[in-house]
């Protein structure tokens, strides 16, 4: 089997760009539009990629960060773990980090450092979250809370008890397209795909 150097891209949001992630010297990419916060192994484009990597097609994997993979600790750990026992060698461009050394063996300050930054990304989630509830108590407080900030995230419950997107996940889970259960329940397609990735039909 012939093994490859690819890329893994992530981006928030369909608006944005991930053209800064981008690299010549490589033959495949992988990209997600997702939120970091979503589990590596549940995206659709990382789920292939592991596939990919359990058939013993990739020998490396370049991302642009460490972030990219993920803001939870564990789940980043959990991913590079699985990369390195398959000796698959992952490359953090922006930390100029390599999991595994030339001769295949595991880089230890890599690892070291990897958990360091971990730590970081999902510190600063953390306080990103607090300092939403913070702003909220503080609106409520002086009676100007109109609901959830933009920007925010919907709880995952609250969103899929929505009547019309309890219809979607009824028509998807009856094998029904995604193309196809917009049309029934009148929904965009945009938001069919946010409730099969939520429902993790």
């Amino acid at each position: 089997i012939k093994t490859m150097r690819v890329l893994y891209t992530r981006i928030s949001s369909v608006g944005q760009n991930d053209d800064r992630q981008q690299r010549v010297d490589i033959e495949k990419t992988y990209s997600d539009v997702c939120s970091g916060s979503i589990q590596f192994s549940k995206r659709p484009e990382a789920s292939k990629l592991l596939k990919d990597i359990e058939s013993g097609k990739i020998k490396e994997i370049q991302v642009a960060s460490i972030d990219r993979l993920g803001r939870n600790l564990k789940d980043i750990i959990d991913t590079i773990d699985i990369l390195t026992s398959k000796g698959v060698c992952l490359i953090a461009e922006k930390e100029s980090l390599r999991t595994l050394n030339d001769d295949g063996s595991i880089n230890h300050i890599a690892k070291l450092m990897v958990g360091l930054l971990g730590s970081v990304s999902e510190f600063e989630l953390n306080r990103i979250k607090e300092r939403q509830m913070e702003g909220i108590a503080i609106a409520k407080a002086k009676g100007q809370f109109k609901g959830r900030p933009s920007g925010t995230e919907e709880d995952k419950e609250v969103f899929l008890n929505k009547a019309k997107n309890k219809a979607i996940s009824r028509h998807l889970k009856s094998g029904e397209t995604i193309r196809r259960t917009a049309l029934l329940s009148k929904a965009s397609i945009n938001l069919v795909r946010k409730v099969k990735e939520i429902a993790e039909i």
